[in-house]
């Protein structure tokens, strides 16, 4: 599904005298079975446009158009409860969400209230923990007896249960350590690959917009300030630091050779080990001029 914001804006309490506009004429199209890395400090908007994904909230202004659904102040569709099936949100924290008695009915919930049939469900359920590297021994315990990331695999196997086409993800790593982190992104990745999902990915992350989006967003202040690649957006420090973001480290690592060498490669999302490569031939190249 493709996702079109036009001229959004969001107020929040409008018409009273808190109102505060945290999004504003916002516009971008995001296609069908992209990556798309939104960035930006807290109080960009990031939030408030998560919400707008699968209408928990309605524009205030302009419209959202999430594949055939249309989303605007005075209008929304009729099948909502549809819309919501095929965006699927992974929340921060998402283990915090988990209630049922068992690992199996936590991840049956979601498809069981969109009145998916129990074979049906008892099918997905057995791909889905593969997906997410659960071991179907653990789906008649209770999920508040595994470990902190074992319970956030359970909230993520419920959300991908429901089979969305579209996949939130806000900030789904935190808390995790680095190894931990590593493999979540690389699962959501692979996720997105083999299901053609159009993935949207919430995050502070710099590196993990570089590594994994086929488009970034930045927002500041709840509007958009940057659009593009990921090696065309997130190559340029000043105006990020003008946002309070930075450079992902491999790009600050190739702007520190030039300096003390002399010599630039530019960043074009290449392999650590291709950048190795390029470093170990301009510096041969420097030997054989001396």
């Amino acid at each position: 599904m493709d996702i079109t914001f036009n001229h959004v804006s969001y107020i929040y309490q409008a018409n009273s005298p808190f109102a505060r506009k945290a999004i504003d004429d916002l516009s971008f199209h995001i296609p069908s079975g992209s990556f798309t890395a939104v960035i930006g400090h807290t109080g960009s908007g990031k939030s408030t446009l998560i919400q707008h994904l699968n209408g928990l909230i309605r524009p205030s202004d302009g419209e959202v158009n999430i594949g055939d659904y249309r989303l605007t102040s005075s209008e929304k569709p009729d099948d909502m409860k549809e819309l919501r099936s095929r965006v699927g949100v992974v929340f921060q924290y998402p283990e915090h969400q988990l209630f049922e008695e068992t690992v199996k009915k936590d991840i049956a919930f979601g498809p069981e209230n969109f009145g998916v049939a129990s074979e049906e469900i008892d099918g997905r359920i057995s791909r889905i923990t593969a997906d997410v590297g659960l071991n179907e021994e653990l789906l008649e315990r209770s999920p508040f007896d595994l470990s902190g990331g074992q319970m956030r695999r359970v909230a993520i196997a419920g959300v991908l249960a429901v089979q969305p086409e579209v996949l939130v993800l806000d900030e789904p790593t935190a808390g995790l350590d680095p190894r931990g982190q590593h493999e979540m992104m690389d699962m959501f990745y692979d996720l997105h690959k083999r299901q053609g999902l159009t993935t949207i990915l919430v995050t502070h992350s710099m590196e993990d917009a570089v590594q994994y989006a086929d488009q970034v967003i930045i927002l500041n202040n709840g509007t958009k300030y940057m659009e593009g690649k990921p090696e065309d957006v997130l190559t340029q420090k000043e105006a990020l630091h003008s946002v309070q973001l930075d450079v992902p480290e491999m790009v600050q690592f190739l702007d520190a050779f030039e300096k003390k060498f002399g010599k630039r490669i530019p960043f074009t999302r290449q392999s650590t080990a291709d950048i190795a490569g390029e470093i170990r031939d301009r510096l041969r190249e420097g030997e054989q001029h001396e």
